[in-house]
């Protein structure tokens, strides 16, 4: 499936927004294929598996930072796998 780069433009300049206001290391983001990173304050993670990981699809990643999709309704739904300490990214979604 090739990748869209208007998708791909709008994951990653959210997924920036998302550093910027959970700064830290503790917990890698995955919207596959478009982009990762780590977030969240607390222990950073340097080498091998994260102990945190949030990973789910574009859209899913999408209408969580716009406020259209709550955290508990997107989990509840299992649009997205989140595990590990501070996985729980509801404290700061919606991004603005």
């Amino acid at each position: 499936m090739p990748v869209d780069p208007e998708i791909r433009a709008k994951v990653k300049a959210s997924l920036a927004r998302l550093q910027e206001v959970a700064p830290g290391r503790s917990v890698e983001v995955r919207i596959p294929p478009y982009a990762a990173v780590q977030a969240v304050p607390g222990l950073t993670h340097r080498r091998g598996t994260p102990s945190a990981v949030v990973e789910t699809d574009a859209e899913t990643w999408l209408e969580l930072a716009d406020g259209s999709l709550s955290w508990e309704d997107a989990i509840r739904a299992g649009r997205v796998h989140a595990s590990g300490e501070r996985s729980d990214l509801s404290p700061y979604l919606p991004l603005d």
